[in-house]
């Protein structure tokens, strides 16, 4: 199996690109909910220093005063609404309307003003009104956080990217359950995909933002 130096490497000369930071941006909050804080639940993915990281990003944002957006999921009884998705992940089932898996923890939840896109699928702009809604704000690049960072992070930031906002994704503020996931698809979104930033430079960018 080849090293990380020798990946990094091969990678050298072929995605080597950056993305500008730009001047309206907004933070992307993924499915931080009690399903993967919870250890009783099969999603949890013990990320509790991760919950800790998004506490300081969500503060540092509410600061800035820039546009929040929370993302949960939520299936009808069944998983009618689930596609293929619901049926390849039978873990999927704790996303029902009456699971307290699906809360927001009491202390990231949602404030007055603060956008929840509920979704069905792994990305949160798919089926959902969150790029038009990001258009109308005017905002041109997102910072992003949450659960897990194999599934709804990537494919999240994957579409970010394809919807035209440059995605900034913070490292300490995204887990997943195996270290191995977490840190293969960081280093694949940092090469192909978006920019991943450490929570310091995440948030010394959201002080220097313009009100």
């Amino acid at each position: 199996m080849a090293s990380l130096d020798e990946v990094t490497e091969n990678y050298v000369g072929a995605f080597d690109g950056t993305l500008s930071f730009g001047k309206a941006p907004a933070l992307l909050i993924i499915d931080v909910v009690m399903a993967y804080l919870d250890p009783a639940s099969p999603l949890y993915a013990s990320c509790e220093e991760s919950f800790a990281s998004n506490m300081r990003v969500l503060d540092a944002a509410r600061s800035a005063a820039i546009p929040i957006v929370f993302t949960n999921v939520m299936f009808q009884a069944g998983g009618l609404d689930g596609g293929l998705f619901y049926r390849k992940v039978p873990a999927l089932k704790v996303f029902y309307p009456e699971s307290p898996l699906g809360a927001f923890h009491p202390d990231l939840s949602p404030q007055a003003g603060e956008i929840i896109v509920t979704k069905q699928y792994a990305s949160a702009f798919f089926g959902t009104s969150l790029t038009s809604t990001l258009t109308s704000l005017g905002v041109d690049t997102v910072l992003i956080t949450g659960f897990s960072t194999s599934g709804c992070v990537r494919a999240s930031a994957l579409d970010c990217l394809q919807s035209g906002f440059a995605p900034f994704v913070i490292r300490e503020a995204c887990a997943d359950r195996h270290p191995a996931p977490h840190e293969a698809n960081l280093f694949d979104l940092q090469a192909k995909y978006a920019e991943v930033v450490s929570e310091a430079d995440a948030i010394a960018r959201l002080q220097s933002v313009t009100r």
